[in-house]
């Protein structure tokens, strides 16, 4: 049987490629006890595909429309208008017809219904297409039905749908379209029911928006609705708006807007006692689906279900002030429930409150890692209490914020890193009640954790005193060191002894990364830049000098790594042929292809040098599994590219020189106004000493990562190694499917040979949606996030706040750049971008001045910023969405705000 046509009844949870989103929700929602769906049936898949598929010119324009780009808006409009003529001139085949009328007369064919569209590709737990096709309101008369069927079956080819489906990756020829024939209802009060609060995101809060008449008012934006906010069986917040239009139904089919009268505009739509009945509905629809919904509901009396005319009678008699509920009793129907897709998903939690901060702001990586990647992560944080959600990684800070002590702990530690982070906290700290629920227990940051001790402190004293740089030279050489023993040491190691191996070298790594003289080192050249920016300002009047001083120093692993990729661009500036080549050069044979060339050997001996110390970087590069410029030179291309364009030859010693002139020149000039001053003499030989300490140690700010990547990149080696041994023996398909599993997954397929490749399939569909997510900067274990915001009121007018990290003001064309390798840079551009670590150190040379949405004084980008002398604003929210590409901006480094000139 074709089964062109199933009733609500006849659908489960197995019917979603026939019925499609919204028909499937409805046949599960018809299955819930208690809750009231109007009757109706769906119109299969299966009719569908019978009325396009041997249709010749639907699928020659359909593949004109596949092989189109998302950003040709044109030909996109034209061919999917062709193919919506197309769909609406087909004749439905009569066995198909046949059934739908079959369907219609049990129902009652005289009633009116709605046609809504229900997409294969809609409302999925992962993805959601609401609102993508077309619904048609209070339809009646089987041939009408029949004709709105069309056209919802057309409304698969509106501009919108199509672009969303080429924006979000799906393939045209594999969605297809459902239609749901619904016995209309004509509400009294219809809205919006959000299990999760749709503003702060709590799972425990529960939204209710309500306004008269049907939904499609509020839906279109026509009413501000009655608003209700609801926890636990308990009213917390209500908004009763102006209601002065509604959308009602008429009685020859259709819709129409109608004012209503002015002593109902300030009427509430719904009483208390209503709202809770609405509220336990809610939780019952959301614990049968097992996710937060967003539900379409509509209170009526049974009687106007499909029949507008008794709904006529009763409008009639409301008019003459009869309370409706006094006439015929009201029920609550529910016409559609979805996933909520828009929720940042919860870490796995004990049911009492939690509050989590975001790693990646911390880290100035914000996107999604990969499992692998992950766990590699969780295997250097040790101690730390470290979370999973969304293919991100959430620190855990409950109970250093019910302490005193570890609440300034956690602000301090993390205010230099994301000023925001601590902003939403603060605002977290205000609510008396909140802090009151927060349960006690173990700090995660104290001097009992890992990495921790004493020694750091005694150690900064040490090397305050003494200011002596060769403790810079000797933690570096000890690194290096500890490096070429690894290489050594894991050359011939494979199978479970390499997964042995790696465990026991993190010990090793941990022991220089938390070396108390590194520590100490960084910590000294934090608090003397504190001290210089704090005293210069209260002596003469001058902000932020510290970003002067620090240009061109020495031992600064990243800023070198920029400086070097101008020395490579001088070898290549020579060859046009290699120049040429990098138009159109290939990852897999591009050293082979590059000694073919003339200049071509001189080009490879140049990069290979390069790669040699900073090959094992890339842009997220915390995430072990991402492609390493060892992997994947030509990543680095653009950026030889623009510094041929952009600079003479020998750039990179003029810039150093010239940085370290400015800054030698900015402390003569200091030391010689402060020697002006009442006890100037004093005041200089102070802040001369003060000078020279920032400047010796400042620049190990970049080592220890530096350090911790280079020891990743050896251990992805050896991994790739056995992933390519897993490839051959058929237990996996690609070496990169590796990046799907833990650390310790990955070392039992190892070891047993064996793995559930379904395991590989569900985490890449996963971590394509959690690439599309946004992480908050924090979190409680409710869903709610917390947003930190800026004072602006010492900022222009329609300015940008952020976090001024370099000063100096700027003019210049923003270049807005989401991945390194899209920067095409000119002389004088502003980079604006979501967040930089060290791989974007390259494009830094370039630029003018930096604006990014995450960071603070002291993330790579601002101290990268300050070396070069860029003018630099970070944590400017949405900064890539408000600002265009190409736009003039003005950057403001010193006071910190970007304005859009």
């Amino acid at each position: 049987m074709n089964a062109y046509v199933l009733g609500f009844q006849d659908i489960d949870r197995t019917k979603l490629m026939v019925v499609g989103g919204k028909g499937l929700n409805l046949g599960e929602l018809s299955r819930i006890e208690g809750i009231r769906v109007p009757e109706g049936f769906c119109v299969t898949t299966k009719a569908y595909k019978r009325m396009i598929g041997p249709n010749q010119e639907f699928n020659i324009l359909l593949d004109q429309l596949s092989a189109l780009k998302v950003d040709d808006r044109e030909s996109t409009g034209a061919i999917s208008g062709k193919i919506r003529k197309v769909i609406e001139g087909i004749e439905i085949p009569r066995d198909i017809e046949e059934e739908i009328i079959c369907h219609l007369a049990k129902l009652g064919e005289e009633h009116a219904y709605a046609v809504r569209s229900s997409a294969t590709a809609e409302d999925l737990p992962l993805a959601s297409f609401a609102g993508q096709q077309d619904t048609y309101l209070n339809i009646k008369g089987k041939d009408a039905i029949l004709r709105h069927i069309s056209k919802c079956w057309a409304s698969l080819f509106t501009d919108r749908a199509v672009i969303y489906r080429m924006q979000n990756g799906f393939d045209h020829r594999k969605v297809y379209l459902s239609v749901v024939v619904q016995r209309m209802v004509f509400p009294q009060v219809s809205g919006i029911m959000f299990t999760a609060d749709p503003v702060t995101s709590n799972r425990k809060v529960l939204s209710i928006d309500a306004g008269f008449g049907l939904g499609e008012a509020l839906v279109s934006g026509l009413v501000n609705p009655d608003i209700y906010k609801l926890r636990e069986g308990r009213i917390v917040d209500k908004k009763i708006s102006t209601k002065k239009l509604a959308v009602y139904a008429l009685e020859k089919g259709g819709t129409e807007e109608r004012e209503i009268e002015l002593v109902r505009q300030h009427e509430r739509a719904l009483t208390d006692e209503q709202v809770l009945r609405l509220e336990g509905m809610g939780r019952k629809i959301e614990a049968y689906f097992g996710c937060p919904q967003d539900i379409e509901w509509c209170l009526a009396d049974d009687a106007s279900v499909g029949d507008i005319h008794t709904l006529g009678t009763f409008l009639r008699r409301r008019c003459v002030h009869f309370p409706l509920k006094e006439v015929c009793p009201l029920s609550f129907f529910i016409v559609q429930s979805r996933p909520i897709t828009t929720l940042f998903p919860v870490p796995e939690n004990d049911g009492r409150m939690r509050v989590y901060v975001s790693l990646g702001h911390q880290q100035m990586m914000t996107d999604a890692i990969k499992p692998l990647g992950m766990s590699f992560f969780q295997l250097l944080a040790g101690d730390f209490p470290m979370h999973k959600a969304g293919g991100r990684l959430f620190w855990e800070v409950t109970h250093d914020l019910a302490s005193p002590v570890g609440r300034k702990i956690v602000l301090s530690t993390m205010g230099k890193s994301d000023p925001l982070t601590v902003n939403a906290i603060n605002s977290l700290m205000q609510r008396k009640d909140f802090l009151a629920s927060l349960p006690c227990g173990k700090r995660s940051i104290s001097m009992r954790t890992e990495g921790m001790s004493w020694a750091m402190p005694v150690e900064a004293l040490r090397i305050y005193r003494k200011n002596d740089a060769a403790v810079v030279q000797d933690l570096i050489a000890r690194s290096e060191a500890s490096i070429r023993d690894l290489r050594q040491r894991i050359a011939n190691i494979s199978g479970d002894e390499l997964f042995a191996f790696i465990v026991q070298d993190r010990k090793r790594l941990k022991e220089i990364m938390y070396d108390p003289r590194g520590y100490g080192a960084i910590a000294v050249a934090v608090l003397v830049s504190g001290w210089i920016n704090n005293k210069m300002e209260k002596w003469l009047g001058e902000k932020s000098v510290a970003d002067t001083l620090t240009q061109s120093v020495p031992n600064n692993v990243t800023s070198e790594m920029g400086l070097a990729l101008l020395d490579v661009a001088d070898v290549v500036r020579q060859y046009p042929a290699v120049m040429e080549y990098f138009q159109h050069a290939c990852d897999e044979t591009f050293f082979e292809d590059l000694v073919k060339l003339e200049g071509g050997d001189a080009v490879s001996r140049s990069m290979r040098a390069y790669l040699e110390k900073y090959g094992m970087r890339c842009p997220g590069e915390i995430d072990i599994t991402r492609t390493r410029w060892n992997e994947q030179p030509t990543a680095l291309i653009p950026a030889i590219l623009s510094n041929i364009k952009n600079f003479a030859p020998n750039a990179s010693s003029v810039k150093f020189e010239q940085g370290r002139l400015e800054a030698e020149e900015k402390e003569q000039e200091l030391l010689s106004r402060l020697e002006q001053l009442p006890g100037g003499k004093q005041k200089a030989k102070k802040t001369k000493r003060m000078i020279s300490v920032l400047r010796n140690f400042i620049g190990y700010r970049e080592y220890p990562k530096y350090g911790f990547i280079q020891r990743f990149w050896i251990y992805k080696q050896a991994l790739l190694k056995e992933a390519a041994r897993l490839v051959q023996k058929g237990v996996i398909r690609e070496k990169e499917d590796i990046y799907y599993l833990s650390f310790e997954e990955l070392r039992e397929v190892v070891r047993t040979n064996r793995l559930d490749y379904s395991i590989i399939t569900r985490r890449k569909e996963e971590y394509e949606v959690y690439e599309k997510l946004t992480p908050p900067r924090v979190m409680t274990s409710e869903g709610e996030v917390i947003s930190g915001e800026f004072n602006t009121g010492n900022i222009p007018r329609g300015a940008l706040p952020g976090i001024p990290v370099s000063a100096g003001t700027i003019e210049g064309r923003a270049r807005v750049v989401l991945k390194m390798a899209d920067a095409d840079i000119e002389e004088g551009d502003i980079l604006v971008t979501a967040f930089t670590d060290p791989s974007w150190t390259p494009v830094f040379v370039s630029v003018k001045g930096l604006v990014t949405e995450v960071g603070g004084l002291m993330t790579h980008g601002a101290v990268i910023a300050r070396e070069y002398g860029l003018p630099a604003v970070v944590s400017v929210e949405n900064a890539t969405k408000l600002i265009r590409d190409g736009q003039r901006i003005r950057v403001n480094g010193t006071e910190g705000y970007v304005e859009v000139l």
